[in-house]
């Protein structure tokens, strides 16, 4: 069923939207409201669009794209504000188990191979 990236969720600077992919919507409210107010922040700090994105593996990933000659798109800001958000630890434990829980309900990888791997 998932075999491709899936997309959790993103914000747009150029349209001013945010999206939560409906295949998450049963996540707790706090959880949601996390992840918005984070990729809204990026989006309004540096602009572009941020998308959280789940690989094939599980993985979250950040990715950030921006249009071309974007003359207000900082990029040296967005490098650096992923490197923030990725060394904060109440974001690294958010992604962490936002990864568990994408492994465990939408991969159904067993609880061994998820312990084996050092994630519990």
């Amino acid at each position: 069923m998932y075999q491709d990236k899936i997309v959790l969720c993103g914000a747009n600077s150029y349209e001013e939207k945010y999206y939560l992919n409906p295949d998450f919507e049963n996540l707790p409210d706090h959880i949601k409201d996390e992840l918005k107010i984070l990729c809204i922040l990026y989006v309004n700090d540096v602009g572009g669009i941020l998308t959280l994105v789940f690989d094939e593996d599980g993985s979250l990933q950040l990715e950030v794209t921006a249009e071309e000659c974007d003359p207000m798109f900082d990029d040296i800001g967005s490098q650096l504000k992923i490197k923030q958000i990725q060394n904060d630890p109440e974001k690294q434990e958010l992604l962490r188990q936002l990864e568990l829980y994408y492994k465990i309900f939408f991969l159904n990888m067993p609880e061994e191979e998820i312990l084996s791997q050092g994630e519990l």
